[in-house]
């Protein structure tokens, strides 16, 4: 068997180079390996922790004889774990007695390492079913082959390394932005209470009545405003721990939902909400942290979409029950969507207030719930929070 044409090692390079999905990449460059290095299989594996053992493969194709047994096909983990341990290209032969006509009973198998300056970082093992055996001009194109692979796999890993790092620089920037903005908001209403409290127990002042009821007023929405900050750090420490517990029973959607409306619209008294519920089912579920998510995703648009109506919809599909909270505010630039449900994440230019734990805190409830919580938007139109809790947690009416 000889190579059917001269490969262009050029297009090769930049096709593995130019696609930034390593196995699309890899999808389109074996297939246009076979015009000119002939082989039946192809698996590639890469070695765990630079330690010599092998992880599974990471990508695999049968392009010939045997396609349709590929799932029962030795790969040639026995070859990639020698060329792993040796650093040496391996050629292996079959040395069983059955008929030649068997040729699943008669793999010749090439393993190249994946070499790199930092080492070996995996194998390329190619199967051929019944030989020949590979000539040297083969194993030249093949060694091209794997430092291109070899390169593909370093670049991804420093692509990794390098997101790594940013989502940690993110985060690092997300806690110090948290700790200056609980400072102050910790700050506000301690500042408050001392003030007013200090006033109130002067010696040389009588307050009347209703500036004492005044003062004392003041005090008391402070308190609670410092209460639900210290309450939400707590909470998500612990919903992040897993140790928060949650009191699952039969409860149901819309009546919950009365209950978050009606405290709402006691707290916010212009925001406009309306209601459609279609055919609510009971679901397990804690009926506490549930309407907090709806206290929370109503507080939200009272304050991202001032003078927006909410509309609250509920609805029944095939294997959940979808929660949908519709406003008609400036919506949220799509740069800041993967990250809304993050950890200390405040949307920019709404303000410095808020701790940037309420949609984390939503999103920590509905998955303890084994729900989805997503949003849709268009700036300008308006947003929508969208939570899918599954069927499989209904119970009989």
């Amino acid at each position: 068997m000889t190579n059917k044409q001269k490969p262009d090692y050029v297009v090769i390079a930049e096709s593995i180079v130019h696609n930034a999905d390593w196995k699309q990449a890899l999808d389109i460059l074996t297939a246009s390996l076979r015009s000119f290095f002939l082989f039946d299989n192809m698996a590639l594996y890469l070695v765990e922790d630079d330690r010599i053992n092998l992880v599974e493969i990471v990508y695999a194709r049968a392009m010939g004889r045997g396609k349709s047994a590929e799932a029962d096909l030795d790969w040639g983990l026995e070859v990639a774990t020698s060329v792993t341990n040796n650093g040496e290209i391996l050629i292996k032969t079959p040395d069983s007695t059955a008929s030649r006509d068997q040729r699943l009973s008669f793999p010749y198998f090439l393993g190249l390492p994946l070499r790199t300056p930092h080492g070996i970082i995996g194998v390329l093992v190619f199967t051929r079913f019944g030989g020949p055996t590979y000539t040297d001009e083969q194993i030249s194109d093949a060694r091209f082959l794997a430092a291109q692979f070899a390169s593909m796999f370093e670049r991804k890993q420093l692509y990794e390394q390098v997101s790594a790092l940013q989502d940690a620089r993110r985060q690092i920037n997300l806690q110090e932005d948290f700790i200056a903005t609980i400072s102050h908001e910790l700050r506000t209403p301690l500042g408050f209470i001392k003030g007013y409290s200090t006033t109130l127990l002067r010696p040389d002042t009588n307050w009347d009545e209703e500036t004492r009821r005044e003062f004392l007023t003041i005090i008391d929405e402070e308190a609670d405003h410092l209460t639900s900050l210290i309450g939400h750090m707590l909470e998500s420490a612990r919903l992040q721990s897993k140790t928060l517990a949650m009191n699952f029973q039969p409860v149901r959607l819309d009546a919950l939902l009365r209950d978050s409306i009606a405290r709402i619209q006691a707290r916010y008294k212009d925001l406009k909400i309306t209601s459609e519920v279609q055919s609510p089912l009971q679901i397990l579920a804690d009926g506490v942290r549930l309407i907090q998510v709806f206290d929370n995703l109503f507080s939200n648009a009272a304050k991202y979409a001032p003078n927006s109506p909410v509309h609250v919809r509920v609805s029944l599909n095939e294997n959940f029950q979808r929660i949908e909270f519709i406003d008609k505010g400036p919506g949220i630039a799509p740069e800041h969507l993967p990250y809304i449900f993050d950890k200390f994440y405040r949307v920019p230019g709404y303000g410095t207030s808020g701790s940037g734990l309420g949609l984390f805190i939503c999103g920590q409830i509905v998955k303890a719930h084994k729900g989805v919580i997503f949003v849709q938007f268009e700036v300008g139109v308006g947003t929508t929070f969208i939570i899918d809790l599954p069927l499989e947690s209904s119970v009989d009416r």
